[in-house]
């Protein structure tokens, strides 16, 4: 499933969820930790019973845009998922996914900028 940048208005909360999971290859815990949310909460707005608030909504358009941003340079969701779970000698050993379950998803936009500059291979 395409998200492109201002997908998100189009896009219920669950099938932003499924995307990023799927996508990504993000856990359930670790899309929660990155949208500063429990898992609990994820699964009220998979259920329709609660809704993303500012914040959260912000963060899960963030992701969708890295999401297709990783896309647009790789080839293939296999290829996307390794770039996300891979060590990055940008981010000091971590991987992406890792930065963003942290809350640092500009870390690993930078990343992803570096590599399509070709600054780190």
């Amino acid at each position: 499933m395409h998200a492109p940048s201002g997908a998100l208005v189009e896009m219920t909360p669950r099938q932003a969820l499924d995307a990023l999971e799927t996508g990504i290859g993000l856990s359930e815990e670790e899309l929660a930790n990155a949208l500063g949310t429990s898992r609990r909460t994820l699964q009220r707005w998979r259920m329709g019973t609660a809704y993303p608030q500012q914040l959260a909504r912000q963060r899960l358009a963030e992701l969708l845009r890295l999401q297709q941003r990783v896309r647009e340079t790789f080839e293939g969701p296999d290829a996307v998922r390794r770039w996300f779970h891979s060590q990055s000698r940008y981010l000091g050993g971590i991987t992406p996914a890792e930065a963003v379950r942290v809350g640092r998803l500009d870390r690993a936009e930078a990343a992803l900028e570096a590599l399509d500059s070709g600054i780190f291979l």
